[in-house]
């Protein structure tokens, strides 16, 4: 009785250098495309927190309107996060001529160094808008309008 038949090469699988070039071609093409996922996904957050800031001026302007004055976030019964969390909302100095808002990244966000922190600042009927990692909000305007996705 003769033993079994050896496979012809093309059944037999891959070999175990051919399993690990795979492997790494994978690690490497991931690990340059990480960085590009990271940064639409810190985009898609900044959205959500500029969608929190615009609905906090709405109600502002609609406070405003009825008492002369802008208000607090308690006032306008806004919340002092953003919907999904990735940014705590501040406002201050709200009074006759303006408020200032500002949005400042927690969590992962954080990660988002250059535009950790969004501020809106209206006052006398101009809006202005700056970003920065920390509390000097000095972005040039070129990363200010990066942050701002203008």
């Amino acid at each position: 009785m003769p033993g079994p038949r050896p496979l012809p090469r093309s059944a037999r699988g891959f070999t175990l250098i051919e399993m690990l070039a795979a492997v790494g071609i994978a690690g490497v093409l991931s690990s340059i495309a990480w960085p590009s996922f990271q940064g639409s996904l810190q985009k898609a957050r900044r959205s959500e927190a500029m969608l929190a800031m615009a609905q906090v001026q709405i109600a502002q302007e609609r406070w405003y309107a009825s008492r002369g004055r802008y208000a607090s976030l308690g006032d306008l019964r806004q919340p002092e996060r953003t919907p999904a969390g990735h940014y705590g909302l501040q406002l201050s100095a709200a009074d006759e001529q303006g408020y200032t808002l500002l949005a400042v990244a927690a969590g992962a966000q954080a990660g988002d160094r250059a535009c950790r922190r969004l501020q809106l600042v209206v006052a006398g009927g101009a809006t202005l808008r700056r970003s920065g990692a920390d509390e000097r909000l000095d972005n040039d305007e070129a990363a200010n309008r990066r942050c701002w996705n203008l």
